[in-house]
């Protein structure tokens, strides 16, 4: 019972991790870009890159290893019941949106913001960038909340 609560703790700390980060990355990212001052930006644009690698990887990892180490103790199949393999599925279709839609958009955001100057300022590509990546991010997250409440609810 003991590795039980040790799974269920790495999965709950990884969740936190996880859901923590993408929605105050968001939050302070958006206000970073509403703010206009170049500085400010590429310093949050910096951040969002150095989070991703410090709290999302990570979050991630303890999700997965937590909650596959408590299905693995508690005997339960990967499909069985329904909300596990429901669970799952939304799961890597939200980490398919951030690794082949967000990140890309980041990487190419950081380059942008590396380049930004007093004289040039902020540019327009990324601007558009930028409102590209909420509206992605918004929507991976849809998926991760629908994950979070069959987690709670295991209604199937």
């Amino acid at each position: 019972m003991g590795s039980l609560y040790f799974f269920k703790f790495l999965h709950y700390l990884g969740i936190i991790l996880l859901a923590g980060n993408i929605t105050v990355t968001a939050v302070w990212k958006v206000f970073a870009d509403r703010n206009g001052d170049w500085r400010i930006i590429q310093f949050g644009q910096r951040l969002v890159t150095g989070t991703d690698f410090g709290l999302t990887i990570p979050g991630i990892i303890l999700t997965m290893v937590g909650g596959y180490g408590s299905l693995w103790v508690m005997g339960y199949k990967l499909n069985e019941p329904a909300w596990l393999l429901w669970s799952q599925v939304l799961f890597v279709i939200a980490g398919c949106i951030w690794l082949f839609i967000l990140v890309p958009i980041q990487i190419k955001q950081a380059r942008l913001a590396n380049a930004f100057t007093s004289q040039d300022g902020v540019t327009s590509e990324y601007r558009r960038l930028s409102r590209r990546w909420i509206t992605w991010g918004l929507i991976s997250t849809v998926p991760l909340c629908a994950v979070l409440w069959l987690m709670v609810a295991k209604p199937l």
